[in-house]
């Protein structure tokens, strides 16, 4: 029998190192996390107009409207105090890139006030909405 190291094989769909555990965990607290971030901005006046949206340019968690504004919001579940930092500029980029995508397939949006929505999500905390995160 070979022996054990501490390396990890490159998964070959993502290029990251990991094993399969680790990946459905981390789904699954993506999904509770999303899941609190709906209530929460149902509970603010949000409506919901899409969830989990797929666009060329990549993932945008949810879409989301309240009167003229129209939000793409960041779910980002982390450990204490690290969820603030988790939208890097380069992801920044890619949401802004896939809500222009967004837009061009659904132009009755077009004169909405457009804005970027985090909702942080952190272990015994109730969940954080920063409305208006960036703009690009």
């Amino acid at each position: 029998m070979p022996a054990r190291s501490n390396f990890r094989e490159r998964n070959k769909v993502t290029g990251r190192r990991g094993d399969a555990a680790t990946g459905r965990a981390a789904h699954r607290s993506g999904l509770r996390a999303e899941a609190l971030a709906v209530l929460l901005l149902r509970l603010k006046g949000y409506r919901i107009l899409a969830r989990r949206l797929k666009t060329p340019a990549g993932e945008i968690d949810m879409v989301v409207r309240r009167g003229r504004s129209l939000a793409i919001v960041e779910v980002k579940a982390r450990g204490s105090g690290q969820a603030v930092e988790a939208v890097l500029p380069r992801q920044q980029r890619r949401l802004e890139r896939a809500a222009a995508h967004f837009l061009g397939r659904n132009p009755q949006f077009a004169s909405f006030d457009l804005r970027f929505d985090v909702v942080l999500v952190e272990p015994r905390r109730l969940p954080r909405h920063l409305a208006d995160a960036w703009r690009p």
